[in-house]
């Protein structure tokens, strides 16, 4: 990486999901305890909405584990991504 590169980073929707559901939460019940819509919750794990930094952090809060934990690398091609 050159130090011009920019890294960018976004919510990784599936995988925020599959943890959701590995720790037992429905997508309401989730979507309470975070403190955000069960219908903005459903966007941000399809990947349709990028949520903003307060909200991974309740996300993650939740969840137990870092923000980083949550995000997508767009550094790498996406052809790499869903190996």
């Amino acid at each position: 990486m050159s130090l011009g590169t920019v890294v960018h980073v976004q919510a990784d929707g599936p995988k925020i999901r599959r943890q959701r559901e590995q720790h037992g939460y429905g997508l309401r019940r989730f979507a309470k305890a975070a403190a955000i819509s069960h219908p903005y919750l459903s966007r941000i794990e399809r990947g349709h909405k990028n949520p903003q930094p307060e909200v991974m952090a309740r996300i993650a809060d939740v969840l137990g584990c870092q923000i980083s934990d949550l995000e997508r690398d767009l550094r790498r091609r996406n052809d790499e991504r869903d190996e």
